[in-house]
């Protein structure tokens, strides 16, 4: 792996011993400074990540439709959200690699192509293994998607403006979530629940129209790509977990510390992602149009705290960042699975506060795995602490599966909190990196 320092790179809008940048102000800012080609890249990596989260959340809305056609359990049903995650991490890893070796936009289409084709197959499903199956592999090209764009964009954007504009891409997350309840809300209202859990699945065939876009338009960023073919290292599994010595630190803490992050977090997202639906229709009682009325509250939520969350992490810092909404998020899902019978309208307010916190404290994301890996091995490193993360926190979802005939769904729902503390114990193994170039 080279040690040679990547190039400091000047923010688009400025050249040697200008004064303050001017196309980096304002409140888009951030958008001008990536240039035309880096918007080009945003509007893909965001599309990208919009339509894997609509592709991701067509199983948690049809989970109580599935459950009954096909007679599960809580354990069963949970188990597919686990397995979904647990292969993602595979798929993951395996995009990071790919896209250290033949480029960040070629292992984005090829990661679009297979969770859409997957989540297709999962609607043609005859019985729950083959469904089961069909989940597994679909998490494959999920796992992939999100690491391999948000490389992509944190390559063009400058350190300035790095974490809101990695914020502006998670928010696309929330976009897709919003996409999935309208069309849910729509298609189980007009069809019988047997047919319409498999026309669910049906709809993600959605993003082939965006592959075709990303073909023509989208490209890597030139000097990242330069840099990346120079070094013989390049997406190496060994550089990531290679120890430190005095003279050379090594990257096996950073991967360590930043995997056990990255459960953490999403171990409590993916415990609410999953089972707030059940939570809603089961416990609250509430009807297809309800549930989608209160999980907009939720999505707008998080759509707004992705954004804030962006900012706030640059103008805070990454780790300060993520202490903050991690305290935050585990007193929200406290709060949020406390609350009593009957108080249906502090359900739907709590779920504003709940979605926003739980997104802010994904914004940093982006832009810190990113800093925290050398060009060469970025998408291997990223790829593979991001997706470990979603692997092991896969573990919450099934837990809170098995716990639910006991405890309810509400109260099973606190065992994300625990998610949260993790997180935040996991930051105190890693750096600072608010303010660091990229090649």
């Amino acid at each position: 792996m080279s040690t040679t320092p990547p190039p400091r790179i000047l923010p688009t809008g400025t050249h040697p011993g200008a004064g303050e940048p001017t196309a980096e102000e304002g409140p888009f800012g951030w958008l001008r400074a990536l240039g035309p080609r880096g918007r080009r890249a945003f509007g893909g990596a965001f599309g990208g990540y919009a339509l894997d989260s609509y592709d991701y959340f067509t199983l948690p809305l049809t989970m109580v439709a599935l459950a009954a056609y096909f007679g599960l359990d809580s354990g069963q049903t949970g188990l597919l959200t686990t397995v979904t995650l647990v292969v993602s991490a595979i798929g993951g890893a395996l995009a990071g690699v790919l896209a250290d070796r033949v480029g960040r936009v070629k292992a984005l289409l090829l990661t679009v192509i297979t969770y859409a084709v997957f989540t297709v197959a999962c609607g043609f499903a005859p019985n729950y293994e083959t469904l089961l199956v069909f989940r597994a592999l679909q998490g494959l090209g999920f796992g992939g998607e999100w690491a391999v764009g948000a490389i992509l964009v944190a390559e063009y954007a400058s350190a300035r403006h790095r974490g809101r504009t990695l914020g502006a891409i998670q928010s696309s997350w929330a976009v897709g979530w919003a996409l999935a309840v309208v069309v849910y809300t729509l298609v189980f209202s007009l069809a019988g629940d047997d047919l319409a859990w498999r026309v669910m699945f049906w709809t993600g065939a959605l993003p082939a129209l965006l592959v075709v876009w990303i073909r023509r338009s989208v490209h890597d960023a030139p000097r990242a790509a330069e840099a990346r073919a120079k070094d013989a290292g390049r997406g190496s599994f060994a550089a990531i977990f290679k120890p430190g010595t005095a003279g050379a630190p090594g990257l096996l803490r950073v991967t360590l510390f930043a995997s056990l992050l990255s459960t953490g977090v999403q171990g409590g997202y993916y415990t609410l992602a999953t089972w707030v639906p059940t939570y809603l229709k089961d416990e609250r009682d509430l009807s297809v149009v309800g549930t989608g009325g209160y999980l907009t509250f939720l999505i707008s939520g998080a759509f707004i705290g992705y954004l804030t969350g962006g900012y706030l992490t640059d103008v805070l810092g990454r780790k300060r960042n993520i202490w903050l909404f991690a305290l935050l998020s585990a007193v929200c899902i406290l709060a949020y699975a406390n609350i009593p019978d009957g108080a249906n309208t502090l359900l739907l307010v709590l779920g504003f506060p709940l979605g926003f916190c739980m997104s802010a404290i994904f914004s940093g994301f982006g832009s810190y795995l990113s800093e925290l890996y050398p060009t060469a091995v970025r998408g291997a490193g990223q790829g593979f602490t991001y997706n470990t993360g979603r692997a092991v926190g896969a573990v919450f979802p099934t837990t809170v599966g098995f716990l639910a005939d006991s405890w309810g769904v509400g109260g099973a729902l606190v065992f994300g909190a625990i998610g949260y503390g993790i997180a935040a114990l996991a930051l105190l193994g890693l750096p600072e990196t608010r303010g660091r170039e990229l090649a």
